[in-house]
């Protein structure tokens, strides 16, 4: 082997073996993530059939209803079949992407297309929360990072670790408490909101602040401390004594060298923690009746509607295994250390 072509084997030890590396990593990734699904929906499936309550008795909670009347509505949804036979039911209607249909919240909806309806109200809040918090959970930690062991970086390190430690319905309750009605404290609109675009768009905005800074209070601080502790392990590296020897100012080094290589960690974690902001955002929904998922499982949850659990579930719990996947092959593309190991 010449050289040159021995100097491009330790540049890319994939593309020497023809991406064959790479295609093993991204199909293994991926063949985990479908495994984890399964048993995602495995796992949720029997869970919920162990919550107390009997669906049949919730419909009929309100009606007259003879043991005839009972059997047949507990035939009609199956639920006079063995467990296994009714799980091998699901598993077979979801694979065509059939989630069941609704039995008390809307009966005879389909599932499919209820998620789908308060499917945008929890992007449109996890999403807002997730960015702000990012930002803001950058910025402060290159701060506390870059001033290590001053007023601003201790007291900014108990701030993030107390509202850290916060329940989120606590939070958002106290926020109610606080603000004393300056922000609507339930819903996505007022039935008074002027009907243009720009009326509903500041009409939602007003809505989304409470619950978005609840979730914003409590995420953020998890980025400015990783952002925070990642900065600090670069700080005493060798190249930024060589680029401050080359005569650059502080705040170049800091942001054309040792910001950039300490993101790396922050980067995957906002896909790796996005299950976490989702969990959140079930009770901050409950909390201030957001019309999202969140808000859809509190209401099945009262039945149990049953379909409705798992199929809200099903979703949630694809989008967490869905980020954390893309947050490996994130990592792989972003460090060249994960790529040679």
């Amino acid at each position: 082997m010449t050289a040159p072509e021995q100097a491009a084997v330790l540049a890319d030890p994939d593309e020497h073996r023809g991406g064959t590396g790479t295609a093993r990593f991204v199909l293994t990734k991926i063949a985990e993530a479908l495994i984890s699904i399964v048993l995602v929906i495995v796992l949720f499936f029997f869970l919920f059939r162990m919550l107390p309550g009997d669906p049949v008795a919730a419909m009929t909670r309100d009606r007259v209803t003879s043991p005839q009347q009972i059997a047949e509505l507990r035939e009609k949804m199956g639920l006079d079949k063995p467990v296994f036979v009714q799980f091998g039911t699901y598993f077979w209607n979801l694979l065509h992407g059939d989630l069941g249909e609704s039995r008390l919240l809307n009966n005879g909806r389909p599932v499919a297309d209820m998620i789908g309806e308060r499917l945008w109200p929890t992007i449109l809040l996890v999403g807002s929360a997730t960015l702000l918090a990012v930002l803001l959970g950058l910025w402060l930690g290159i701060r506390a990072a870059w001033r290590r062991d001053s007023f601003f970086d201790r007291s900014q390190t108990g701030i993030a670790l107390t509202l850290w430690s916060v329940p989120q319905f606590w939070l958002g309750l106290m926020l109610l408490v606080v603000t004393g009605g300056l922000f609507p404290s339930r819903g996505m609109h007022s039935p008074d909101a002027a009907p243009d675009v720009l009326s509903q768009t500041l009409d939602v905005l007003h809505h989304l602040v409470l619950p978005c800074v609840t979730l914003l209070a409590v995420f953020y601080a998890q980025y400015m401390l990783i952002m925070r502790s990642s900065l600090l392990g670069e700080m005493n590296a060798d190249y930024l004594t060589t680029a401050r020897a080359k005569g650059l100012r502080d705040d170049l080094v800091r942001r054309r060298h040792a910001v950039p290589n300490a993101l790396l960690p922050t980067t995957t974690l906002v896909f790796m923690q996005f299950g976490h902001v989702l969990a959140g955002a079930v009770t901050v929904e409950a909390v201030f009746s957001w019309p999202g998922l969140g808000q859809l499982t509190y209401e099945a949850l009262h039945g149990p509607d049953l379909p409705v659990l798992q199929g809200v579930f099903t979703v949630l719990a694809s989008a967490v295994v869905l980020m954390n996947l893309l947050a490996e092959l994130l990592y792989r593309v972003l460090d060249p250390r994960v790529r040679t190991s």
